[in-house]
């Protein structure tokens, strides 16, 4: 894997680790990585908890777990803990290049398998039950583009900061978390088409 990575040419492999603890240890004493490749199956403390971990002390660490396996409650458990990417360990050389790349330039990178998941799993039942307003469905629905944040806010004719507003009180609203939630909720109520 470490091989693979220093192949692509523009990555520095700053330490490896044989489980989640002594990943925390290389990180209390300093070596703080980018991006870190989290198997799910690690002795002494596994990839879930680690990335709780990852998540509540260094949450400017990009996560990208790596499994064997398509198992939903995993993948469920991983997204919920804020990884940004995830990948199968049998995937192509490229796929492990799209994906860093990705990740670092501040996307997510879920193989469809992983948004098959997230869909079957999103709970319907709740978002039946809440009432959006107009602009909050104009909102969801640009929020399902490319757009940033300001973009989206020029498109409205309002500010930066109501977009903010927008965007905090549907993550309450509906009980997301992300913008991926965000858009997953807009393709579950066909908000938007794809």
């Amino acid at each position: 894997m470490s091989a693979l990575i220093e192949s692509f040419g523009n990555y520095n492999i700053l330490f490896e680790a044989a489980h989640g603890k002594e990943l925390i240890d290389n990180i209390t004493t300093g070596h703080i990585p980018d991006i870190i490749l989290l198997d799910i199956n690690m002795p002494v403390m596994d990839g879930i908890s680690t990335a709780q971990w990852l998540r509540k002390f260094h949450p400017s660490i990009k996560v990208i777990i790596l499994s064997m396996f398509e198992d939903a409650e995993k993948v469920l458990s991983m997204v919920k803990a804020g990884v940004k990417g995830y990948l199968l360990k049998d995937a192509e050389p490229h796929e492990f290049e799209k994906a860093l790349i990705k990740v670092v330039e501040g996307d997510l990178y879920y193989p469809d398998f992983v948004t098959r998941h997230l869909l079957n799993n999103f709970n319907a039942d709740k978002a039946a039950q809440v009432k959006l307003n107009p602009r909050e469905i104009e909102f969801l629905r640009l929020t399902s583009t490319e757009l940033t944040y300001k973009e989206i806010a020029d498109t409205m004719c309002i500010s930066v900061r109501t977009v903010d507003s927008y965007r905090d009180q549907l993550f309450e609203k509906l009980q997301i978390k992300s913008r991926v939630g965000l858009v997953l909720y807009s393709i579950k109520n066909k908000l938007i088409e794809l």
